[in-house]
């Protein structure tokens, strides 16, 4: 008779000695180190301020960028990732942690993130992860969970950015570096990936950029490229807001007013030395005097003109330099013979307006904001050029990291992997709605505090704070009768069992995420 179990326990335990020791046992660790071996290694690429209207994979009417579709073509395009708080550094919070901003406590730009919080990259690091963030950090405090960081110091320059690195004696120090900071963090990443990463773990490295952030200085190799081409302007350039709330038309964040001189290249060299600064004149003091030659002849209309192909070109010549540096990467990987044994993520912080609304900047729950790129490639695993509409966000990508290496996802993680659908099996209980909360009113650019939810069809919006006044603002989209978001239907009788549906959950998400009822950090108690 075994009692209480002790024998049983202290007879498998004698066992388990045993077997390590024989022949048998040995075969099996070996069998354990070569499963650990395969593990796939991540490289996730990321930029700033990205939208899909500025990749070819999914809007070839303004750019090319082959090496990001390369990611597309040989992987799987997602069409419905979106962001739950669209602005810098809450999106990188969200994705250390996996959890909505108001849980992870980086909710606007100007918090400092608490690194001593589970982040996936410790997470990683336990499992036998070797790890590494090379670029923008933008999140104030030292990182934690990586062998290896060298990150912008702060928002960081396009030219010669300082950056922050582990020193000798462990402490983070500063050091300066010459030339175009896309491509220096390029080059950073292919030296950790081929001088500095220890060959016998997986890894996991994180490739962030600056660009195409504010304000889109490019590289000199591209500071006349499309000088010769007039980008089309978006149908929506020239709204008039009529349609929505107030919100709406308060905002200060468009192509007309709002862009200033240093975001025009009408003055200002940023972070350059004087070789730089030659190279920049010679490109851009012809254009600036002929259109200020021109401007007193200008109508109004013109001059909001000029200032959109001022402004996209830029900004489409800085993604054009990240394009660029991907390509690098997935040729090295390639090389190597890495890529057989790599998943890369290619994503952004959250979409961006080009002219949408007459608006650059980001911040809204309107599509272009909410909806950010997603691509990625896993070779033998991931099906080439498929697609993928099932609503995602980046608040899965730290359980995705932590399912592809063999990890478990821990129960306080809001998200849920996205390696099921990798795989083309989309689980029956995958979400079909999604909550967005942005909070940073007063704040830049004026655009309200505001929560909703999202089917992918309709969508509802509460403004509830505006230059420091709550407010009780609603609007609902129909997306498939007004795709650009110029009506709102809320309080339309047509749309009365939607509305109440959505608001219905509206309430569930909230509870569900926790998100306290707190006029200074969440949603005030709403009127039904």
């Amino acid at each position: 008779m075994r009692i209480a179990g002790i024998p049983d326990a202290c007879r498998q335990l004698a066992c388990l000695a045993l077997l390590a020791l024989s022949p048998l046992g040995m075969f099996i660790g070996n069998v354990r180190q070569a499963h650990a071996a395969d593990r796939p290694n991540i490289v996730f690429i990321f930029t700033d301020d990205h939208c899909t209207q500025a990749l070819s994979a999914y809007d070839p009417s303004r750019i090319s960028t082959p090496n990001m579709d390369r990611i597309a073509r040989e992987g799987m395009r997602f069409d419905r990732c979106y962001v739950t708080n669209g602005i810098c550094g809450p999106s990188r919070a969200v994705i250390q942690t996996g959890k909505y901003s108001h849980v992870n406590g980086f909710i606007r730009n100007g918090n400092r993130f608490n690194g001593d919080q589970q982040t996936f990259p410790k997470l990683l690091q336990k499992a036998g992860y070797q790890t590494a963030v090379i670029g923008k950090w933008h999140l104030v405090t030292t990182p934690q969970g990586y062998d290896y960081y060298d990150v912008l110091k702060g928002q960081g320059p396009y030219y010669n950015p300082p950056m922050i690195t582990e020193g000798e004696n462990g402490e983070p120090v500063t050091r300066k570096h010459t030339g175009y900071t896309t491509e220096i963090i390029t080059k950073k990443t292919l030296d950790w990936l081929k001088k500095d990463r220890d060959d016998d773990k997986p890894f996991m490295v994180m490739y962030q950029h600056k660009a195409p952030h504010r304000n889109w200085r490019p590289a000199p190799k591209y500071l006349n490229w499309l000088d010769d081409v007039t980008v089309p302007e978006p149908e929506t350039l020239w709204d008039d807001y009529k349609g929505r709330t107030q919100a709406a038309s308060k905002q200060q964040m468009t192509v007309r007013d709002h862009l200033n001189a240093n975001d025009l290249k009408l003055s200002g060299y940023g972070n350059m030395n004087e070789e730089q600064k030659k190279v920049w004149d010679a490109a851009y003091q012809p254009k600036n005097e002929a259109f200020l030659k021109a401007r007193d002849a200008m109508t109004e209309e013109d001059v909001i003109k000029w200032k959109y192909q001022r402004y996209v070109k830029d900004y489409l010549r800085c993604v054009k330099s990240v394009d660029d540096g991907i390509g690098e990467i997935l040729d090295y990987l390639d090389e190597s013979g890495l890529a057989e044994n790599t998943v890369v993520i290619y994503s952004s912080d959250q979409g961006w307006y080009l002219g949408e609304h007459g608006w650059y900047d980001k911040r809204w729950m309107y599509e272009e904001s909410l909806r950010t790129p997603l691509l990625v490639r896993w070779p033998n695993v991931v099906e080439p050029g498929s697609t993928n509409d099932d609503i995602t966000s980046n608040l899965d990508f730290a359980e995705t990291f932590l399912d592809l290496a063999g990890v478990s996802v821990p129960d306080d993680m809001q998200g849920r992997s996205l390696v099921p659908l990798l795989k083309g099996n989309t689980p029956a209980d995958w979400r079909d709605v999604f909550y967005y909360h942005y909070y940073e009113n007063p704040g830049a650019h004026n655009v309200a505090r505001h929560y909703g939810v999202t089917d992918g069809r309709h969508k509802l919006i509460r403004y509830y704070a505006l230059e420091g006044k709550k407010i009780d603002d609603w609007e609902l989209f129909d997306l498939k009768a007004d795709p650009n978001e110029l009506q709102s239907v809320y309080g339309s009788t047509d749309y009365e069992t939607v509305q109440q549906r959505l608001k219905d959950q509206l309430d569930a998400a909230q509870q569900q995420f926790g998100v306290p009822e707190d006029t200074n950090l969440g949603r005030p108690q709403r009127r039904r």
